[in-house]
């Protein structure tokens, strides 16, 4: 991936790689609220127990750290709520055939900005066994 002007990591799960072996990384979009997009650029949030959720043929990013907008007022957004996130049908089913697997997961590698969009990063990964 070219690193230009329209490409800016917002956060990274930097654990991840150490812990799982990645075998297929996928780039999906996420469903935010206004003041969580404010709150990323500020450099507010952190993936590190967050996880990749599958239900109703739709992929769900639970546990993503987002820290509420220091100039957010009454609309400022829930730090930790379930966020939806966007993907092809395609994806969603290549994504839940493979952690149907055995040892296969699906974790969020990093949220970044795309042309003026918020992109995460997943990947399926298998745990490596830490001895």
């Amino acid at each position: 991936m070219s690193h230009d002007e329209s490409y800016k990591e917002l956060l990274s799960n930097r654990k991840a790689t150490f812990q799982y072996e990645i075998l297929e990384t996928f780039e999906v979009g996420i469903a935010l609220q206004g003041t969580e997009v404010k709150s990323l650029r500020q450099g507010g949030g952190s993936l590190q127990e967050s996880f990749i959720d599958i239900s109703k043929n739709e992929l769900w990013l639970i546990g993503c750290s987002i820290s509420p907008y220091s100039f957010g007022n009454i609309h400022n957004h829930e730090e930790r709520r379930k966020r939806k996130l966007l993907a092809h049908k395609r994806e969603v089913r290549r994504i839940a055939t493979l952690i149907q697997e055995k040892g296969l997961t699906c974790i969020p590698l990093s949220l970044y900005l795309k042309k003026g969009l918020v992109k995460l990063k997943i990947a399926i990964g298998r745990g490596k066994k830490l001895h």
